[in-house]
């Protein structure tokens, strides 16, 4: 997207800087990226970076506001309304599109958000081991609002430890050795120093949460939840049984962030938002008549994660084959600019951008990013594998003095 300095990095790129860099990102825990990791960065100019991140402050507008929870009431299940909701969540992740509008121009464009972590902590190594390998501009930075690896490393710790012991704090997951963002577990343990443990270790008693640490029965006082609903109730009825002593009783621990707030900033949210950058969209029972053009339309079920159950080339058949339409949004399509070059074809580009919540901050802030390069119909590291130069990455935005 700046084109002098893609070109110098296209034109210094070697296969065998690649194979160097994937070697020492892997080094660190042999076998656990479980995605693929693409070739390049994206460079990002300051003037779509100022769009991206107005488009994200018009939501936490919404966010903030004293109506959101009574607006989003109806966004969390019943039957999985965790008890003890807090005020705020922790962290929010929204992805946009790199795009072109009817001008031709390059613009960004949301395409979903969530009120759960992401990749917070593997992003760091990402970007420590790819200035070992790749130049990066000096006025290029993957972190906002003044944010360095120091400072961003400090309030994830914050945020997820608080002020307790990092023992009694726990990073849960549903077996989480056989997840594919599991070497971010590891880099969490690596940078904050807390540990991950399976659903299915926990000990509950009486409303309190243990699990073994070096040997001894340990108590859990903050949980950074990693668990998806919809992976969950894929489990046995004897793990099932283990979540709803935990999720849905209330706990002695804290939530961070709580699995409210999953489902409250979600898909769930964006019939309730209006922005330039922000697709027109509607929930599906609302609209009537259904649009003659279908082709410039997507619908995606609310409650489902990964991009799974997503209708990119959409029909009446399928609408009317969907029995909960209540459940699901119909967004206006935006045309992803396949503008990343390459030695090939061009990659199209998703940035997700991450914010963090602290207590003493009025709303969140922008902190740091992902990036995910792709060259079909969807984005995303579980797509398009036996292409080249897609895949996991970073954005690096330009900082102007």
């Amino acid at each position: 997207m700046v084109q002098h300095i893609r070109q110098a990095f296209n034109q210094a790129f070697t296969e065998e800087k690649y194979l160097h860099f994937l070697q020492s990102l892997n080094s660190k825990h042999p076998g656990a990226i479980d995605f693929r990791v693409a070739e390049t960065p994206v460079f990002i100019p300051a003037t779509f970076t100022s769009k991206m991140l107005g488009a994200c402050e018009s939501i936490v507008d919404i966010i903030t506001d004293k109506s959101f929870k009574k607006l989003t009431e109806k966004a969390v299940p019943p039957h999985l309304n965790v008890p003890n909701e807090t005020n705020f969540t922790r962290c929010i992740a929204f992805d946009f599109g790199i795009c072109l509008n009817n001008n031709g121009e390059i613009e960004p464009q949301l395409i979903e958000m969530q009120g759960f972590p992401s990749l917070f902590a593997f992003q760091l190594l990402y970007d420590d081991v790819l200035r070992q390998h790749f130049d990066i501009p000096q006025n290029f930075s993957p972190f906002f609002n003044g944010f360095d690896a120091n400072s961003y490393t400090q309030i994830l710790k914050k945020i997820i430890i608080g002020n307790v012991a990092p023992e009694n704090v726990i990073l849960l997951e549903l077996f989480p050795h056989q997840q594919k963002t599991r070497i971010d577990f590891y880099c969490t343990k690596d940078y904050i120093g807390i540990e991950t443990v399976c659903l299915s270790e926990l000990i509950v008693e009486n409303g309190n949460i243990f699990y073994v640490f070096q040997g001894k029965k340990t108590p859990v006082y903050r949980i950074y939840n990693r668990i998806i609903f919809d992976e969950l109730l894929q489990q046995s009825d004897t793990v099932q049984q283990k979540a709803a002593a935990i999720f849905l009783k209330p706990v002695s621990a804290e939530w961070v962030p709580h699995p409210n707030w999953f489902y409250r900033i979600s898909k769930y949210t964006l019939p309730f938002l209006q922005h330039p950058n922000i697709p027109e969209t509607c929930f599906l029972d609302k609209v009537h008549p259904l649009p003659e053009n279908l082709s410039e339309y997507v619908v995606k079920p609310v409650f489902s994660f990964a991009g799974q159950g997503v209708m990119i080339d959409v029909t009446k058949e399928n609408i009317a084959s969907i029995p909960d339409p209540q459940n699901w949004i119909i967004q206006k399509k935006v045309n992803y600019a396949a503008i990343i070059e390459t030695p090939d074809t061009p990659a199209k580009a998703e940035i997700r951008v991450f914010y963090f919540w602290d207590d003493s901050w009025g709303r969140p802030k922008a902190v740091m990013n992902l990036a995910r390069l792709s060259k079909g119909k969807m984005i995303g590291t579980r797509y398009n594998k036996n292409q080249e130069w897609v895949g996991g990455s970073m954005a690096y935005f330009e900082q102007l003095t």
